[in-house]
């Protein structure tokens, strides 16, 4: 599919000219930068396997709680959690096998020109984000070094959530925002994105985090981290 009134273009493919690109790249285009998900980190952040194995755990411990101060002897408590057990621990490995597809069919490239995202487990979509399209970019660092980028279309531009989920930022219904999911050495990815987007645009980055405006594009030249999340947004470019 395409629509060239959005600014972005997706493609629905089986065969791929190039790795991870829906069509082989101009002569005039040179790719700077190409990865996949990390499957531990789409995991852990986004199917949150980490979180629901110890509500499971806490689940089937006061299970196990309950049964005792009901006047069953601990062996017999043992023997009924061992019997659940498995239900958890499928949901767990489903989940886990999600990710893994997630991240096995996922490629993200950058180019000089664009960024393009081929996802989808089941149907393969490609969307190319032109670099002088974007017009913000946050950086959510995690303690090693992955991170998740998510990138701010023109507000004329519009891509379905669920065309983009998971590899889009959580909770932006109105107007979805691509984000590239747990990213290997994401800070220098950021700062390749930015350098990019800067030499497409013909525009410095400059300014903070602490001081992006609305109308400014951010990025992670200089990541901070974030006590709560492990992660954060940093660096800014002018709007264009």
């Amino acid at each position: 599919m395409s629509n060239s009134r959005d600014g972005y273009n997706g493609h629905e493919h089986e065969l791929e000219p190039q790795f991870g690109l829906p069509e082989p790249l101009p002569a005039s285009e040179r790719i700077l930068w190409q990865a996949s998900p990390q499957w531990r980190g789409v995991a852990l952040r986004v199917f949150h396997v980490r979180k629901l194995a110890v509500y499971f755990a806490l689940i089937l411990a006061l299970r196990g709680a309950l049964l005792v101060s009901d006047g069953a002897t601990v062996g017999d408590a043992l023997i009924d959690l061992l019997w659940l057990a498995p239900v958890p621990l499928l949901a767990l490995a489903m989940l886990a096998s999600l990710a893994w597809m997630t991240s096995r069919t996922a490629v993200y490239t950058l180019t000089d020109k664009r960024l393009v995202m081929r996802i989808g487990i089941v149907l393969t979509l490609t969307f190319n984000l032109p670099l002088r399209t974007l017009r913000n970019a946050d950086l959510r660092l995690d303690r090693d070094g992955s991170g998740d980028i998510a990138v701010l279309l023109p507000a004329s531009d519009h891509i379905g959530y669920l065309n983009l989920w998971p590899h889009a930022r959580p909770w932006r219904m109105r107007h979805p925002e691509p984000m590239l999911r747990s990213v290997p050495d994401a800070a220098a990815v950021a700062r390749l994105l930015v350098q990019a987007w800067s030499a497409e645009t013909g525009i410095a980055a400059t300014g903070s985090a602490a001081t992006t405006s609305p109308a400014a594009m951010q990025a992670a030249a200089a990541p901070r981290r974030n006590p709560a999340s492990h992660g954060g947004t940093a660096g800014a470019l002018p709007a264009h």
